[in-house]
C-alpha cells in the first residue's frame, strides 16, 4: 500500500535503461532523491517514511536501482554497468522529473553515488547525507564481531529460502536493535522479492561492479553541505566510520541515531527526519 502522499511508480526510459521511480508530496517544494544502498529496491526506503517527509514541505523521489525491483536487470554475475553509471542514474531520473537540484540522501555502499556526483555534478546537488556509510580508509575498525551473516541460498529460486536468507542479513546488520521488527521486515522482503524482475541479479550484481571514485577529488572536495547519519549499534561500519566521514568532509554534521544499526528503524524516523528538514532547508 503506497502512502497518501504518493504520486504512484513510473518506469522512466534513461537513455535505454529502464528506472522505476515513485515520488510523494508537491514537486514545487525542495528535492530530496533517497538512493538506496547495494542490493535494495526503492522499497527499503518506507513508503510511510516518504510520506513523513514529504509531509514536511519535500519533494521525495525513490527509486529502484539497476538490477533491483521493476528496474531493468541483466544476467546474474555480468552486470554490463559500471558505478559511474549508477551515478549517474540519479541525474537522468532528476532530468526526468525535471529537478535542476536535489538533496542526495545516499545509503550504505551507495554513499559512494553522493560521493561521485557531489565532486564531479556540485551543479545537480543541494546538499549531501550519507546514511550508514564510510569513508573506506584502512584504520577504521572492521566490522563487528557479533555480525554473524546468514548462508546464501542453494537456489535463488527458492522463494522461501531466498526470504529467510535476506531476512537474517536484516537482522544480522540492526545489530541487535530494539528498534527491528523482523514481522515488518518479512513482509518488506516477500514484497521485495515478488516485485523484483530478477531477485537473482538482485543479490549479487551490485557486488560485480567495480567502485570507480570521482574524477575530481574525494570526500574533502565535498562543497555542499554534509549530514552525516549513522546508527550507535552499526555492526558492519561501527560508529568511528561515521565520525571519520564527517571528519572528512568539510564542515559536515554528524548524526547519530541510538539503537538504530545499519538500518533506518522506525523508532529512529522522528529524530532522522526532523535534522533531514532541518538539513534540507535551504534551496
Amino acid at each position: 500500500m503506497t502512502s497518501p502522499h504518493s504520486h504512484g511508480e513510473a518506469l522512466l526510459d534513461i537513455d535505454g535503461v529502464d528506472l522505476c521511480a515513485e515520488t510523494f508530496g508537491d514537486p514545487a517544494d525542495p528535492a530530496i532523491v533517497l538512493v538506496a544502498g547495494a542490493a535494495a529496491s526503492m522499497l527499503w526506503w518506507d513508503a510511510e517514511l516518504c510520506g513523513r517527509i514529504a509531509s514536511r514541505g519535500r519533494f521525495v523521489v525513490r527509486y529502484d536501482h539497476r538490477d533491483t525491483g521493476r528496474s531493468t536487470c541483466y544476467p546474474p554475475g555480468r552486470p554490463p554497468y559500471s558505478y559511474t553509471d549508477l551515478a549517474l542514474d540519479v541525474l537522468g531520473i532528476q532530468d526526468a522529473l525535471g529537478i535542476e537540484r536535489a538533496h542526495l540522501v545516499c545509503q550504505s555502499m551507495f554513499g559512494g553515488i553522493g560521493l561521485v556526483l557531489g565532486v564531479d555534478h556540485p551543479d545537480r546537488v543541494a546538499s549531501l547525507t550519507f546514511v550508514s556509510t564510510s569513508t573506506g580508509a584502512d584504520d577504521l575498525p572492521p566490522p563487528s564481531d557479533d555480525l554473524a551473516m546468514p548462508d546464501e541460498p542453494e537456489s535463488s529460486s527458492d522463494v522461501v529460502a531466498v526470504v529467510a536468507y535476506v531476512v537474517a542479513g536484516a537482522r544480522a546488520y540492526a545489530g541487535g536493535s530494539p528498534f527491528f521488527d523482523e514481522v515488518a521486515v518479512r513482509a518488506l522482503v516477500a514484497r521485495d522479492v515478488a516485485r523484483a524482475r530478477s531477485y537473482a541479479s538482485t543479490l549479487v550484481n551490485h557486488y560485480a561492479v567495480d567502485y570507480i571514485g570521482p574524477e575530481r577529488g574525494g570526500f574533502g572536495d565535498i562543497a555542499v553541505p554534509t549530514l552525516v547519519v549513522h546508527g550507535d549499534r552499526d555492526p558492519l561500519f561501527p560508529p568511528a566510520h561515521g565520525e571519520a566521514l564527517r571528519d572528512a568532509v568539510p564542515g559536515a554534521e554528524l548524526l547519530v541515531l541510538k539503537g538504530a544499526g545499519h538500518d533506518l528503524p522506525r523508532g529512529v524516523w522522528d529524530d532522522f527526519v526532523g535534522a533531514l528538514v532541518r538539513h534540507t532547508g535551504g534551496s
